[in-house]
């Protein structure tokens, strides 16, 4: 009775609203925020800018930008409660923790319940804030240190450095995760940013549909390419081998990490601006191999380009993380510290006009049958 009905597995093709945000024109490999390019952001703006562009649509004047950085850092602060939560489950994988402890947060702040639009922008720049001191901590607790408290005169990513590390970054060091963030701060209506917008649809809290968020980041198949390339970095271990491991893999037709992506048919708009980042980390950190292992891949992967497999932007990511010495488990962390404004912003936005989302699915099971008693079964 359903033969009718078009299926859109996987909603692909289905638009299910509008929005102003992100632009992202998947053919030509275009990105854009509010209607800047994302080369230009990349290039000449920070975190911070990118976050108030955002929320508020515009970018900050220089006296709107002091106020959003002044908020951003009064924020870096977490309960007490929340240091006993991350202690208690410190042997978890870092996502777990992390969204444990967000859920945690919407108890523990009266303002958390606060589901207006003013709301989710005061919760919405706190929670920035919060996200990497929670991921921060549990790392410093996870390895028998104490959290290193937010230094008020660092920049937000420099200060997710310093707190995660305890030595302040190079300049070159925390613009190259300035950037990182920038690039993972809003991508549409991907999975986590979709699931957020669910939970907004039935009119509950911020925290409520960030820990959604997070819950849908977690799964390998949306936050963890960052990870699987560095694992394939180190299985290839030198640049002379990468020909012959993407040769195996094609002929054994798996795919090749960091390569491809659900929206983008041309190269990631985002990757150039995470290439010349991983090459300047490694010269810095002494471990320009990573790089040539990296680009040695790229040339491989050359001939498929035809074909839409062109590079991503977490195919440099893992390396960023690699450099500086930050475990694999918290790749996936570290996109959610990015993600967050845009998550912020597309809770907004649904809020804004807000409607229940609740698609349908066509039945295939069983015709309609009789009721068999259970001693007849």
């Amino acid at each position: 009775m359903t033969d009718d009905v078009k299926i859109n597995r996987g909603l692909i093709g289905v638009y299910f609203d509008r929005s102003s945000v992100s632009l992202i024109d998947g053919a030509k490999g275009e990105l854009s925020y509010r209607g800047y390019s994302i080369h230009d952001l990349a290039t000449h703006a920070s975190f911070e800018e990118v976050s108030y562009l955002l929320i508020h649509g515009e970018l900050p004047t220089p006296a709107q930008l002091q106020e959003f950085d002044a908020a951003l850092k009064a924020a870096r602060q977490l309960p007490d409660q929340i240091y006993d939560i991350i202690r208690a489950c410190q042997a978890g994988h870092p996502m777990d923790v992390l969204r444990t402890a967000v859920s945690a947060l919407a108890a523990l702040e009266p303002d958390s319940q606060t589901a207006t639009a003013e709301g989710f922008v005061r919760n919405g720049i706190r929670l920035t804030s919060q996200v990497p001191m929670i991921i921060a901590a549990h790392e410093a607790m996870r390895n028998n240190r104490t959290p290193v408290a937010a230094d008020p005169a660092l920049s937000h990513a420099a200060n997710w450095l310093w707190m995660l590390k305890g030595e302040k970054p190079s300049e070159d060091a925390a613009r190259l995760a300035d950037v990182d963030f920038i690039l993972h701060a809003e991508h549409g209506s991907n999975a986590s940013s979709f699931a957020a917008r669910v939970t907004v649809g039935t009119q509950t809290n911020l925290h409520g549909a960030i820990v959604t968020a997070l819950s849908t980041l977690a799964g390998p198949a949306h936050g963890g390419a960052a990870e699987d390339v560095m694992k394939m970095v180190h299985e290839i271990g030198t640049p002379d081998n990468a020909a012959a491991y993407v040769k195996a893999k094609r002929a054994a037709r798996e795919p090749v990490t960091g390569f491809g992506h659900r929206v983008y048919r041309a190269e990631d708009p985002r990757a150039r601006h995470m290439r010349e980042g991983v090459r300047r980390l490694g010269q810095e950190m002494g471990a320009p191999e990573w790089y040539e292992i990296l680009q040695a891949v790229v040339e491989a992967m050359q001939p498929y380009a035809r074909h839409g497999l062109n590079v991503n932007v977490d195919f440099y990511s893992g390396v960023i993380y690699q450099l500086h010495g930050i475990p694999m488990d918290l790749y996936v962390p570290i996109f959610a510290i990015g993600r967050m404004p845009g998550w912020v912003v597309q809770c907004m936005e649904q809020q804004q006009s807000n409607i229940l989302l609740r698609p349908l699915t066509a039945y295939n099971g069983p015709d309609a049958r009789p009721w068999v008693p259970l001693q007849a079964r």
